[in-house]
C-alpha cells in the first residue's frame, strides 16, 4: 500500500486545476445537476429513510454521469428512499489527460480532495462514500480511511462508511490485457481495499463468486435493469423501409461492432444503427465507409437516456455482442439486456454465461458463438446474420417478454440498494 499512496500523492503535480460545471434537466422529477444533484422525490413504496436523519451519499464515478444509466438509476433510487445524494464525476474534476495512468492518477488525486471536502461539509453523522468501480476506489478510500489531503482537511468521523459498486471485473477489461504492470496495480488496489469496504455491490452472481474466491469478500448482486418509459425526446430514423438492427453502447475493443457491419452484406433488408461513442468510434466509421452497403449504417454518437429509450422502441433487433476477451467480458451483464427486455425488442447476444442465460431462460432472442478459438471470422459473421434472420422471421408479441419483464424489473431490484443504506449503519 505504501507504493500506491506514494503514487497517488506524487500525482498531485499532474492534476489540472481548472473546474467546469455541467448541468442538465430531467423533466418529470426536475433534477438540476452541477456535480451535486438537488431534487425531491415522493414515493411511499418500500423503505424510506427519514429525511432529517437519513444517510448522505457521495457517489463517485470516473466517466460521464449523463450517460451512465446504472449510476443514474442508483441516484434516483436512493433519493426516492429519502437519502441526500451528491455526485462527483469526470466532468466535475477535469484533468489534462483523458486516458491512461496519468488520467487515473490525476483523477483519483482530485477525487480524494473533493470527496473529503464534501464529507467535511455534510451536517449528517451518517455519510456513505459510494465508489463506482475499481478506478474510483483509491480516491474514495483515501477520503474515508486514509490520511488527510493537505487542503481541505476533513475531520474523520465514525459515521462515514465506504461502499463499492463493481460494474465489471476492472483488471480484466480487454484494454489492459497484455499490460501486466497496469493489471497488477488495479489488482493490488482491489486486494487491499475491497475487504475494507463496509458494503460491496456488483452486477451479477458470476462476478460476486469471482471476488469471493479471490479476496474472500461477500457482494450484494444488483443487476443492470431498467424500467421502460417512453422518453420526452424522440430520435428520428427518417425514411426506414429496412428492419432496424440496434447496437447501443460503447464502441470499444471486443464489442462486435465490426461483426455487425460485415453481417449487413447478408442482410440486404436491414439497417444498422450504432448508438454510442468510444475509443474505436472513428475507426468503425472509416471501416463502415469502406463497405458497399455503407448507406445502410448510421452512427448516432452519444445519446441522452431519453433519446436512447426512444430509439430502442423503434428497433427490430437488439445486438449485444461481446467477444470473449478476458473475464470482464466473459461475466458481463450489460445494461442493454434489461433495456431491450423492457422495450420488447428481441436480441442476438454472445454465448457468454450471464447474458446467454437470460436469453435462453426467457426465450427472448438468439445466442451466437463469440469465442476467438471457436471459428474463423467469416463463420462468426455469417452466424450472426443467420441469427438475425431467425429473429426477424418470428412474429414477436408483448406476451413473449412478460416473464422476462417481471423478473428483470428495476422497481424490485432497487430495494437492495435501500437495504444497504440501512444495514451499513447497523
Amino acid at each position: 500500500m505504501g507504493f500506491i499512496l506514494r503514487f497517488c500523492i506524487g500525482s498531485r503535480l499532474l492534476a489540472a486545476h481548472n473546474y467546469r460545471l455541467i448541468t442538465f434537466l430531467r423533466w418529470n422529477n426536475t433534477i438540476f445537476c452541477s456535480g451535486a444533484l438537488l431534487c425531491n422525490y415522493n414515493n411511499n413504496n418500500g423503505r424510506r429513510v427519514n429525511k432529517d436523519n437519513g444517510a448522505r451519499v457521495v457517489m463517485a464515478v470516473s466517466n460521464d454521469l449523463l450517460t451512465d444509466q446504472r449510476v443514474m438509476r442508483h441516484v434516483e433510487a436512493l433519493r426516492e428512499a429519502g437519502c441526500e445524494v451528491t455526485t462527483v464525476c469526470r466532468t466535475d474534476l477535469p484533468v489534462r489527460w483523458q486516458r491512461g495512468w496519468r488520467f487515473y492518477a490525476a483523477f483519483n488525486w482530485r477525487l480524494w480532495r473533493e470527496v473529503s471536502r464534501r464529507v467535511k461539509e455534510s451536517k449528517s453523522g451518517r455519510v456513505i462514500v459510494w465508489a463506482n468501480d475499481t478506478d474510483t476506489l483509491l480516491g474514495c478510500w483515501l477520503a474515508v480511511r486514509g490520511p488527510h489531503p493537505p487542503a481541505p482537511s476533513p475531520m474523520r468521523r465514525r459515521g462515514v462508511k465506504l461502499v463499492m459498486d463493481a460494474h465489471e471485473l476492472f483488471p480484466e477489461v480487454p484494454e489492459i490485457q497484455g499490460k501486466p504492470v497496469v493489471k497488477w496495480v488495479w489488482r493490488t488496489i482491489e486486494k487491499h481495499l475491497m475487504p475494507k469496504c463496509d458494503a460491496l455491490i456488483t452486477v451479477c452472481q458470476s462476478i460476486a463468486d469471482y471476488y469471493r474466491e479471490r479476496y474472500g469478500v461477500e457482494m450484494t448482486v444488483v443487476r443492470n435493469l431498467g424500467s421502460y418509459e417512453l422518453g420526452v425526446k424522440s430520435y428520428e430514423l427518417g425514411e426506414r423501409p429496412e428492419r432496424v438492427l440496434l447496437y447501443a453502447g460503447k464502441v470499444n475493443v471486443g464489442r462486435g461492432v465490426d461483426w455487425a457491419i460485415d453481417a449487413l452484406e447478408w442482410l440486404p433488408e436491414c439497417r444498422l444503427v450504432v448508438a454510442g461513442d468510444g475509443d474505436l468510434l472513428e475507426e468503425m466509421k472509416a471501416y463502415a465507409a469502406s463497405k458497399a452497403w455503407c448507406d445502410r449504417i448510421d452512427f448516432t454518437g452519444r445519446l441522452m437516456p431519453e433519446e436512447m429509450t426512444a430509439l430502442e422502441s423503434k428497433a427490430d433487433v437488439g445486438l449485444v455482442m461481446l467477444e470473449d476477451k478476458g473475464l470482464s467480458y466473459h461475466y458481463a451483464l450489460p445494461n442493454r439486456i434489461g433495456a431491450f427486455v423492457q422495450a420488447g425488442v428481441p436480441m442476438v447476444v454472445s454465448d457468454l454465461p450471464e447474458m446467454a442465460a437470460v436469453v435462453r431462460r426467457f426465450g427472448v432472442g438468439e445466442v451466437i458463438e463469440c469465442r476467438p478459438q471457436a471459428a474463423d471470422r467469416k463463420t462468426k459473421v455469417t452466424g450472426l446474420a443467420e441469427a438475425v434472420k431467425r429473429v426477424l422471421a418470428r412474429e414477436w408479441k408483448e406476451a413473449d417478454f412478460a416473464a422476462a419483464r417481471e423478473d428483470m424489473d428495476w422497481n424490485k431490484e432497487k430495494q437492495k440498494l435501500i437495504d444497504i443504506c440501512y444495514t451499513t449503519f447497523c
